[in-house]
């Protein structure tokens, strides 16, 4: 055989084993993950006007659509949502500019049908534990409302509640 003919030709040594590719790792399609909940707009009057009950019965007989309630950790990332679009405030739960405190925001909420009570709970006992693991040993609402709270450490608070809720699957 010439020279200029073996080039480009390879020849595996004798008693060896042919080389197969590697195999290609399946890759698993990532779990479909919750879209995060946004903040809902402002209730109609005629929603804040019609009584919870009312609104039910008329869900019930399709001449209403009711939200779909939240689980608690979806209704604090929610929450959160509500605070800065509308604005945080201390002390108020509802200030004259529309502010709203934590308790103010979960309020609006539960009044719009974006939570039920069992899971606004579930969410306040979740923000009582993560104050706890914190040092702190009052209710949330008054430890919102210090002049030196700032709306950073509000949100701080609300995303690690969110987070221990989400661990639990709630």
């Amino acid at each position: 055989m010439a020279l200029d003919q073996q080039i480009g030709q390879r020849t595996a040594p004798a008693g060896s084993a042919p080389v197969r590719p590697a195999p290609t790792p399946t890759r698993r399609p990532a779990p479909a993950s919750r879209p995060a909940p946004v903040a809902p707009d402002y209730p109609s009057r005629l929603h804040l006007l019609i009584p919870a009950g009312v609104r039910n019965q008329m869900a019930a007989l399709g001449l209403w659509q009711n939200p779909i309630p939240l689980i608690p950790s979806d209704h604090l990332t929610q929450t959160l949502a509500v605070l800065e679009r509308y604005g945080w405030g201390r002390s108020l739960d509802f200030s004259p500019t529309g502010r709203m405190c934590i308790r103010g925001a979960q309020t609006l909420l539960e009044r719009t049908g974006h939570v039920t009570p069992a899971s606004r709970n579930r969410a306040v006992d979740y923000m009582q534990q993560t104050l706890r693991e914190h040092g702190v040993h009052g209710p949330f609402f008054a430890w919102n409302d210090p002049p030196e709270r700032t709306f950073a450490q509000v949100s701080n608070l609300i995303t690690l509640s969110a987070h221990a809720a989400r661990k639990n699957g709630e």
